[in-house]
């Protein structure tokens, strides 16, 4: 077995705020059939301290910026409890303002410095082989490793490079770095520290979540300014997709449904649209009933999804929307709620459990993304028959077989792509997806088809197993 570590903010289902969590909380299990043996290190959040049964002390930080912490054990996770550091509840990274934290460097420092001690071997006898490190947060793990020269190889995975950990130059003092770190090829961005330029310029290996994302963010465009470090180390760079857990996302045993259904049996599907027809107050007919289940923010198109509601209920169709975000954005669809009762439904919300039934009873989900680097909505649409209607960008267009002719010939589609992300494009496809509702063979044969795809970890496992023992020699 090749022991490998995973350093990460979040793991579903101590602590998730996106699809983050669920990816270091199923890959994992994912990774074992492959001879990967993997332990998750998670800041010792509340949620997280009380989750630990009997832990063991690995380690003791006497000064881990600002006070003492400690590294736990138990099972797979390891935990970095500095209460100090995370002793907080609610949002991981927001205090009760909506506001980052202010110290949120010295807290993912933290997990980064953490992660080094381990992956140098200096913790006990624990020795991963492998350090993989999950975003901005633990970016800094891939840092500490290269210079302080530990034996581990690193992993840096990029969920969303829009989130890249920008802190003031004044703070490189106290991140323990030897001087030559400060520098272009180390955490040196436009004379600021930047926590993912620094784990892009000094991981072993970097990972995208889609390959089409792992080509986008090299482009100026969709490089968030990161494109020119993107390309120098593009020979790094690797896309594999997500998968997820399903176990967890299966319409046959989801007791979050009210009906469990197979892809033989879509007629039970008809409980569940029932229940969130009501739930959501919607009026009951034989229109298609679409859903959006996301953050409501900027990069998830939700302004584009807000300007094209009135030609939506114009065809005929309905929207049940659970999510919360931006203020405007909530108030947009709180008004077309109201300008349109019975025909849109607003739920502004985060319900896990909701999501399934929404995914389990909706005829057809939403996702016009500006850009999105995998997407996970998408899949859980395709595992429930609720067939994605998505903008054509990253792990969407990886993921989605457009209903065009020659695919819809074949038996294959399996949703709808539209481009560009705007209003005009979006009403075309809610209006081609409306027309093929109209007919329900050809609609039956698409649910289907997205249900038997495999959307599971199973073949992405494999290729972050092969990855590893690349790394490794």
């Amino acid at each position: 077995m090749i022991d490998v570590l995973a350093v990460a903010s979040e793991y579903y289902p101590l602590v998730k705020t996106g699809g983050l969590a669920d990816v270091t909380g199923a890959l994992p299990a994912a990774l074992k059939p492959h001879g990967i043996a993997t332990r998750t290190l998670l800041p010792g959040y509340p949620k997280v301290m009380q989750h630990l049964v009997t832990p063991a002390i690995l380690h003791d930080f006497a000064d881990l910026f600002g006070g003492p912490a400690r590294l736990l054990a138990s099972g797979d996770l390891i935990v970095l409890d500095a209460p100090h550091l995370y002793g907080r509840d609610g949002n991981p990274y927001l205090g009760p303002d909506g506001r980052d934290w202010p110290d949120n460097w010295r807290r993912f420092a933290a997990l980064g410095l953490a992660a080094g001690e381990l992956g140098c071997g200096g913790v006990g006898d624990y020795k991963p082989r492998i350090v993989h490190a999950h975003d901005w947060q633990a970016a800094l793990a891939p840092v500490y490793l290269r210079f302080w020269q530990g034996p581990a190889k690193s992993v840096l995975t990029i969920h969303n490079l829009a989130f890249q950990g920008q802190f003031p130059s004044k703070i490189f003092a106290e991140l323990r770095l030897p001087p030559s770190a400060f520098a272009i090829d180390g955490v040196e961005y436009y004379g600021a520290v930047g926590f993912l330029k620094g784990g892009l310029a000094s991981a072993d290996a970097i990972t995208t979540v889609s390959p089409t994302y792992a080509a986008e963010i090299a482009t100026p465009q969709q490089g968030m300014g990161l494109d020119g470090m993107i390309r120098a180390r593009r020979s790094a760079v690797t896309g594999i997709v997500n998968g997820i857990d399903t176990d967890i996302w299966n319409p046959a045993t989801d007791m979050a449904l009210t009906e469990r259904y197979t892809a033989r049996r879509l007629e039970l599907r008809q409980a569940n649209k029932h229940a969130v027809e009501q739930r959501f107050g919607l009026d009951r007919d034989d229109g298609p009933l679409f859903c959006v289940i996301s953050r409501l923010t900027w990069q998830k198109g939700m302004d584009i999804l807000a300007d094209t509601l009135d030609s939506l209920v114009a065809h005929g169709a309905r929207l049940a929307l659970l999510g919360s975000g931006e203020a405007w954005l909530e108030q947009a669809f709180a008004a077309a709620a109201q300008r349109h009762r019975g025909r849109i439904g607003v739920i502004a919300a985060y319900d896990e459990s909701l999501s399934h039934l929404v995914q389990g009873g909706s005829d057809a989900i939403l996702i016009p993304s500006r850009f999105e680097p995998c997407g996970l909505t998408q899949l859980y649409g395709l595992r429930y028959g609720c067939v994605p209607v998505v903008a054509q960008t990253g792990g969407l267009a990886d993921t989605i077989i457009d209903a065009n002719d020659a695919a819809i010939s074949a038996g294959v589609a399996s949703g709808l792509h539209f481009a560009p992300a705007d209003a005009g494009a979006l009403e075309n496809a809610i209006s081609r997806a409306v027309a093929l509702y109209r007919e329900p063979k050809l609609w039956t044969q698409m649910q289907r088809m997205g249900m038997k795809m495999d959307v599971s970890w199973q073949k992405s496992a494999a290729r972050y197993a092969a990855l590893y023992r690349r790394l490794i020699g």
